[in-house]
């Protein structure tokens, strides 16, 4: 249980420093050799150069807005909402750790859509 709240602690510097824009704090929380995959693009990202080569030339860091981490051994899930100052995102993160920094993330992200009202009659809004 220690392991899973330690690792969930990384993933919350994690959103922390992107939020304040600080991702040079990210070189503390990924191993040099981690590897980023965004299935819904194709791309893989290997290493801490590539990740730095990224997150260094992003037009505009979004704001993340975490709904829920869920967590067990070496992994991390979270839930979360990417501002981009006008697209939004709905994202699921999966976080694989290695002696307590991040080896592997995956990301799968969508832009929201409104619901169609042919479901109205089953369904809540949140």
């Amino acid at each position: 249980m220690a392991e899973a709240s330690a690792n969930e602690n990384v993933v919350n510097r994690l959103i922390a420093c992107i939020n304040d824009r600080r991702i040079e704090v990210m070189d503390e929380l990924f191993h040099d050799d981690a590897v980023m995959h965004w299935p819904q693009s194709g791309e893989v990202v290997r290493g801490a150069a590539n990740r730095r080569g990224i997150y260094n030339a992003f037009p505009q860091l979004p704001t993340i807005t975490p709904r829920r981490l869920l967590s067990a051994g070496n992994l991390v899930v979270a839930e979360a909402k990417l501002d981009y100052g006008g697209p939004q995102y709905e994202t699921v993160f999966i976080f694989e750790f290695r002696d307590g920094r991040i080896a592997q993330e995956t990301a799968y992200w969508s832009e929201a859509f409104p619901a169609p009202e042919w479901r109205a009659k089953w369904v809540e809004k949140a």
